[in-house]
């Protein structure tokens, strides 16, 4: 093996390992019986919504960056995948559903009528 490969595969290993103990860590300090603190559990509860809505956010504003207001169907595909996705959550309260077929109403949408 060359050193470009040798320092890829170590890369990967430490990258790999980092990230199972990150993962590990919160198992083995609160595994023995103990009460997790109240932030720990707050912080749980709202960090994933707000990771999501921070990345929704993004990614609307991002792809309106280049984009004038004039143009036609400004923020219909993306307003209409939005709501697919929360009607199908509310309704099915299944996730994976809500953003398969956001993702597919919004394809269609940009792939079809505003090429």
């Amino acid at each position: 093996m060359n050193a470009q490969t040798v320092t890829i595969i170590s890369v990967i290993a430490i990258t790999a390992v980092i990230t199972i103990l990150l993962r590990a860590f919160p198992f083995l300090l609160f595994s023995s019986g103990k009460k997790c603190p109240g932030i720990i559990t707050y912080v749980g509860k709202v960090l994933s919504p707000a990771a999501i809505a921070m990345l929704v956010i993004y990614c609307i504003c991002s792809a309106y960056r280049d984009r004038t207001f004039a143009q036609g169907g400004f923020g219909l595909p993306e307003l209409t995948a939005s709501i697919t996705v929360i009607a199908l959550h509310w309704w099915k309260k299944n996730p994976l559903l809500s953003i398969i077929a956001g993702t597919a109403v919004y394809m269609l949408m940009v792939q079809r009528f505003f090429c």
